[in-house]
């Protein structure tokens, strides 16, 4: 089979597209022919070399796929040869094939397209595990979402609206603002000239955002804080603005409030299969009946995986940039 591989880290022209190994499903594995895989930040730091797979995971980018699984390793049940799935995956969804643990597959939702559901589980397993099995929003709060935008802005935007809460998100061009606005966000922050703590201050009455959903990291550490209600949570699930920050533990302690850091890619196989499970529970039925869609910007030949890493590093993209097999 092809995949992109990364001989040597570097800019994008350091992926290459190249002959490999047929991938062999092992205990409890099925083999996916992959008809698409989604772009993500994760990918870009992989290829400069800050982010390398969990051991015993493809050395190739991809977190996430869409395909038909063409085989069944021993002790899978529940899939079959033909099925049509999607997947979050460790790596290796840059390629013809991939061999997924059957407890990160997903049915493709009724009705949507199969290159398209590449673009919903790792944006689906990171706002619902974050914003819902951890920071617990409740109808009726406010989550501000930086990068509203974004794959991860636009999933979190409509699952906080489908359970009634209010959006706060934050985005760089009015454009972005406005897309942000058509998929339900109701208080737009340009950051590029707002202060977004003052901004939230003023639509929530002084009150404050609940939960936080920040790819940031420590550039925004001191401010989210300040952002936060009372009782409120922090989720970080991005270091774009700097890993090491300094954190206020006497505004935590005032507002009773929490921050939490996760990232899907290196947990255990349980811990994955019991938010892929949530997810096929709590938001699959919201995209069947077509509460909650997937944002794809556009789609790219595979092999031009360069320039699609190019696309999201200029920022100039609203929601998912794929990547169709041959």
């Amino acid at each position: 089979m092809y995949a992109i591989t990364i001989p040597e880290p570097g800019g994008p022209e350091a992926l290459v597209w190249d002959e490999v190994p047929d991938p062999v499903p092992g205990e409890g594995e099925v083999l996916v022919e992959v008809v698409a895989s989604a772009v993500n930040r994760a990918d870009l730091m992989q290829r400069q070399g800050f982010y390398a797979p969990p051991p015993g995971a493809s050395p190739y980018p991809g977190l996430e796929c869409a395909g038909r699984i063409v085989e069944t390793g021993p002790g899978v049940s529940g899939w079959a040869v033909g099925d049509e799935v999607c997947a979050l995956l460790a790596g290796g969804g840059y390629a013809e094939k991939v061999v997924v643990p059957a407890g990160q597959l997903l049915p493709v939702p009724e009705g949507l397209d199969l290159k398209l559901a590449a673009a919903l589980p790792e944006v689906a397993c990171t706002v619902w595990s974050n914003v819902f099995m951890i920071s617990h929003l409740r109808p009726g709060e406010t989550l501000l979402v930086h990068g509203g935008s974004s794959g991860i802005g636009t999933m979190a935007i409509q699952l906080a609206k489908a359970v009634g809460a209010k959006v706060a998100v934050t985005a760089g061009t009015k454009e972005k603002l406005d897309f942000c606005a058509e998929l339900g966000a109701d208080i737009l922050i340009n950051y590029r000239e707002q202060d977004f703590v003052e901004e939230i201050e003023r639509a929530t009455d002084g009150t404050g955002a609940d939960v936080i959903l920040d790819n940031m990291g420590a550039k925004y550490l001191d401010r989210n804080v300040r952002a936060l209600a009372v009782n409120g949570r922090l989720a970080i699930i991005g270091l774009q603005g700097g890993a090491k920050g300094e954190l206020d533990i006497g505004a935590l302690l005032t507002k009773r409030a929490a921050v939490s850091a996760t990232s899907l890619r290196a947990r255990p196989l349980g811990e994955k299969a019991a938010i892929v499970a949530a997810v096929r529970e709590h938001v699959w039925p919201l995209i069947d009946s077509s509460h909650v869609r997937p944002v794809v910007d556009r789609e790219l030949p595979m092999s031009e995986a360069a320039a699609a890493h190019r696309i999201l590093e200029e920022s100039g993209h609203i929601g998912k940039v794929l990547l169709v097999a041959p």
